[in-house]
Parts: C-alpha cells; structure tokens; sequence
C-alpha cells in the first residue's frame, strides 16, 4: 500500500519551483539556478540552513499579501521554524517537517475531515473516529488513530478560539484540553503501532505524544504572528 500522504518526514515533497524559490532569495553566485537546484535536492541540510534563514523568512513575510508561487508545504515548512520559541524541539528534524506537511494538507479543509486522502466519508467528531476502530482492520485502526492525533493537533494549534467559542456560546461539550488529551493519547497509541515502524513514524508519533502540548504552542504562535484565520 502506497505510503499515506501525512507520513512524510523530510523534504521531499517540496516541488522543484520552491527549491528555485529558496535559491532566488538565498543567491548562490557561479551557478545558474538550475544547477543549483539539482545540487541542494542532494543536500538537505543546505535547504535546512534556507528554511532558517532570515531572508527566506522576510521574503514570505513581506508578500505574505500576495500571491506567491510557493507550495503550502514550504511557507508552513518556514514559518513553522520562526515559531519553535521552545528550545527542547528545535532538533525535533523529522517532527518538524511532519507538522509542516501536516499543515499544507489540512489547510484544504476536506481533508481536514477524511482519516485517508482517498476516502469518500468524511467525519467531523472524534468520538465518530473512536466508534470505527472497533471494527477496523489493523491498517485502518493506524489510520484512524494517526488522524485523532492529527486532527487534534491541527484544531488546538490553529483554531483554539474556536473551540472556546463554541464551548461557550454554541453548548458543545469539548474544551481544548479535552483535544489535547485525545491528541497525546491516539498519537502514543499510533507509535506502539507495527504500521508505524513500516512508515518509520515511531518515533516521531512518540515526540508528538509526550510534548504534544510544546508543539501546539508553537502553532498557537504561528497562528498568532503571520496567518488570519477566519
């Protein structure tokens, strides 16, 4: 079965017009652009080193009003960086680039609701969610418990106003806390997964369980500092 399109963990979603990008805005004199596109698609620190820079950032920044030819993986996959303000994931690599594509999937919002990009139902509840891993094969239960954590981290990261809000004008039953909690429970329950080994998403789920809460605050500042959210 083809890999799932949320377990990617390094950079190589990125399309060839973002490596172009990066160039653009970090020069490498001597080469033409071309070249030097080939050359850092073999050198994924060198695009690391352009993720963190101050140029890069200023420049999606600056146009953020505008239209710019860049994917959602890399503008997530930089501003996501300027946003770690907790020095004990700065080296969290894998997790890092895992959220960054994370987020360029769930900002269309029907895949928000779908536990597998292919399929047709869609659900809005985890308790919905919780109900099918009674009778969910093993590849689907690692499915179903890999979007509880997804979602959860999503919707506390980018929209805890929204929670709020609803908690306390629209009757609902849910806090933040109550995602948080299910957030680091299916993400701890998605690493003792064999199926994730076979995607060598373990570890990174494991990260994800234990500072789940250290992670969500740094999309509460992403969120906060460079995106409107309706």
């Amino acid at each position: 079965m083809p890999k799932p399109d949320f377990a990617h963990t390094d950079l190589s979603q990125l399309r060839d017009q973002d490596v172009l990008f990066l160039i653009e805005n970090f020069p490498k004199p001597g080469r033409s652009y071309e070249e030097i596109a080939q050359f850092i698609h073999q050198l994924p620190t060198a695009i690391e080193s352009m993720l963190n820079s101050e140029s890069i950032f200023n420049k999606i920044r600056d146009q953020s009003q505008f239209l710019l030819d860049i994917s959602p993986l890399l503008f997530f996959s930089v501003l996501l960086r300027r946003s770690l303000v907790d020095r004990r994931i700065l080296g969290d690599q894998r997790v890092i680039n895992y959220i960054a594509n994370l987020l360029s999937l769930f900002v269309k919002t029907d895949r928000l609701y779908r536990i597998h990009q292919h399929d047709e139902q869609t659900h809005h509840y985890l308790t919905d969610m919780i109900q099918e891993t009674a009778n969910a094969d093993a590849r689907r239960q690692f499915l179903i418990y890999s979007h509880i954590g997804n979602y959860s981290l999503y919707v506390t990261g980018l929209f805890p106003q929204s929670i709020e809000y609803r908690l306390r004008y629209k009757h609902r039953l849910v806090n933040t806390q109550f995602y948080i909690d299910f957030g680091r429970e299916y993400y701890e329950r998605a690493s003792a997964h064999a199926i994730a080994r076979e995607y060598e998403l373990d570890e990174v789920f494991f990260r994800l369980s234990i500072m789940f809460e250290v992670y969500k605050e740094a999309l509460n500042h992403l969120a906060r500092q460079y995106l409107v959210l309706s």
